[in-house]
């Protein structure tokens, strides 16, 4: 009988060891399981051997004790049951942002050279705890983690997300939740994009309309860039922006949590809200609103447009460059990282081109060509940030009109500019609409709200920073970039965030060997349950499938696929609803002449998964060759 017990009791030890698989986003460079358990208890001792790593300790502390309801106080010592130690000598595999975590049954020692490091250990600790620990209230369970030693360091210095506040404003609470993901996640940096056409949202001491006046648009409902127009006196209830003590809390909160803020200023495009403020810095001197989502602009099929209301500053009125240097002064006290973004996109110069000043620059310069302006105008600017001790960091338009060798690129359209960058000898960060663009419809348009393109999760996934016959130490990192314009709350900030943020985490942190697309689905799954608890939003993208069509010797040619791996296709073209018993996807189809709606539903061992997509013949003809 005693046998039975013992025997029984081995086997349940195993079964506990075997049912606690290690899940983590992103991957380390080096994990290897090994046997027991460690339990966190309300015994449990936190201590750390140096006073620099006292902030990344009392934030475990305060992040283990909210979900266990514990009480557990981090103090100075080298024999805590979780340790977090770091280097007297510093060891060089691991750099600033690296480090070790070694758990046992005796208990977790985190080692790093810097408290960035030991912050990042932290991260992996609180993945390897039950999903749970991403409560927000105590929970009575038992916390246990596996045995495991993990090395690891990131393969990039820049892994940033990018989060536009101007098109929507999210309040300095929001951006504080979003930070506190990103920090989970390992991405050191945060993008804040904070002035556009749409609202101007940093208090300007020396120019307070640009708050009083740039912060704040008529209200209007309904989709970005088919609203109507401002109305001559119409309120402007719409909007907000963050005082420099609200400034300062974001940064400060960030720096806390290894994440480094890079305001972005977009010059001289981009800039409506700021001339709704200050017409006088336009060409055409003309009143402006701050923009509420019209369409004020033509796009053409070859990359150009034309804007139908200026929103440029004027490049040969000096008076702009002094309200730059207004600008730049306060902003460069605000924010201690070395870079401020300026922008440079999509600036239209055909205000410019009509302009007699602009002219008149144009012949003192001897250039001929109006688009040779940007170039001037940046490099007015780079003058002005140098003064204030910053680094020049701009979108890949910037290389068209000429920039300084210290000039810093984002290659946002492709990767051609990043490219070009580098091979010039810029520093770059990689952040292509073709890999990293996370307002992009992420799943079938039909069923998630349309935008202009699409980015799947998997594509994301296979993102690498790094173009061939590019010299890598150019190569920053890379970022995820989060425009707002149909992202009106947080939480469907989050919902286009993730997984797809997951995914960009593991490329700029993991070691390009170790990606596995099979691989990461089973972790982000994993992930999935952790969100739920966590209360953060995700899409499930991945589960829904992918139609696309073709023509065929005249027919519609019919193909179906999924992200996710072992899920069946089952579709139906005879105005049924499809289920598990419809017709299963195979192979291409042709499908047959006449008024026809496809249904095409996704199902995991028998059970449905993904969203049910309805397609007309009208919506499949329209799709061949697109998707």
């Amino acid at each position: 009988m005693n046998l039975c017990r013992i025997l029984l009791f081995a086997f349940c030890i195993t079964a506990a060891y075997a049912q606690t698989p290690i899940q983590l986003i992103p991957q380390p460079v080096s994990v290897q399981p090994q046997t027991g358990l460690f339990t966190l208890t309300k015994s449990t001792s936190i201590e750390y051997n140096q006073v620099e790593a006292r902030v990344v300790a009392d934030l475990l502390s305060q992040r283990l004790n909210k979900p266990t309801g514990f009480v557990l106080a981090a103090k100075q010592g080298k024999a805590g049951k979780i340790q977090l130690n770091l280097n007297p000598t510093p060891n060089t595999q691991l750099g600033d942002e690296g480090y070790t975590l070694d758990a046992s049954a005796k208990g977790v020692v985190i080692t790093a050279n810097r408290p960035a490091g030991l912050f990042y250990g932290m991260q992996t600790l609180t993945q390897l705890l039950p999903k749970e620990i991403e409560s927000q209230a105590a929970v009575t369970k038992t916390w246990s983690l596996p045995a495991v030693k993990i090395t690891d360091y990131p393969r990039f210095g820049w892994r940033g997300i990018m989060l536009d506040v101007s098109r929507n404003f999210f309040t300095k609470e929001e951006v504080k939740q979003y930070i506190d993901q990103l920090a989970k996640l390992k991405f050191n940096t945060l993008h804040w994009h904070l002035t556009d056409d749409n609202g101007w949202r940093i208090e300007i001491k020396s120019l307070p309309k640009l708050t009083q006046v740039g912060a704040w648009r008529v209200a209007r409902a309904g989709h970005f860039g088919d609203r109507a127009e401002p109305k001559l006196g119409e309120p402007t209830p719409a909007g907000g922006f963050y005082s420099q003590d609200d400034i300062r809390e974001v940064v400060a909160y960030a720096q806390a949590r290894n994440v480094t803020i890079v305001p972005e200023i977009d010059v001289p495009g981009h800039s409506m809200a700021a001339l709704a403020a200050y017409p006088e810095l336009s060409c055409t001197k003309q009143q402006v609103s701050v923009n509420p989502g019209t369409a004020f602009s033509e796009w053409y099929g070859n990359g150009t447009f034309k804007m139908k209301v200026e929103n440029t500053l004027n490049p040969s009125d000096e008076n702009v460059y002094a309200f730059l240097d207004k600008v730049f002064t306060e902003v460069a006290a605000l924010f201690p990282n070395p870079y401020i973004h300026v922008g440079g996109d999509e600036c239209y110069k055909g205000y410019w081109a009509n302009d007699p000043g602009c002219q008149a620059l144009m012949k003192q310069l001897n250039i001929r060509h109006v688009e040779d302006l940007q170039g001037y105008f940046m490099n007015r600017v780079e003058k002005i940030l140098t003064a204030k001790g910053k680094k020049l960091l701009g979108w890949d338009e910037i290389l068209e009109g000429g920039i300084s060798p210290g000039a810093t690129v984002m290659s946002w359209r492709g990767i051609k500019g990043g490219i070009e960058a580098a091979q010039a000898g810029h520093n770059v960060v990689m952040t292509p609409t073709t890999f990293a663009y996370l307002d992009y419809t992420q799943g079938d348009p039909s069923v998630d709200p349309p935008i202009y393109a699409s980015l799947r999760a998997q594509k994301c996934y296979s993102f690498d920073p790094v173009p061939d016959g590019v010299d890598a130490k150019y190569i920053l990192g890379g970022q995820g970039n989060l425009w707002t314009e149909q992202i009106p709350t947080l939480r469907y900030a989050e919902y286009m965030t993730y997984p797809r943020g997951w995914a960009l985490s593991e490329v700029f942190w993991s070691p390009k060997a170790v990606k596995n697309w099979a691989n990461f689905v089973e972790r982000m799954e994993t992930h999935f349950d952790r969100a739920d608890v966590a209360q953060v939003n995700y899409s499930k993208a991945i589960y829904d499938a992918i139609v696309r069509t073709s023509m065929n010797d005249g027919k519609l040619r019919l193909e179906l696929a999924s992200e996710a791996p072992n899920l069946d296709i089952y579709y139906t073209i005879d105005d049924t609803m499809p289920d598990q018993f419809s017709t299963k996807y195979t192979q291409a189809v042709d499908l047959p002449d006449g008024p026809i709606t496809l249904r095409v539903v996704t199902y995991r061992a028998g059970k449905p998964i993904g969203h049910l997509i309805t397609l007309t013949r009208d919506a499949l003809q329209r799709r061949v060759g697109r998707f």
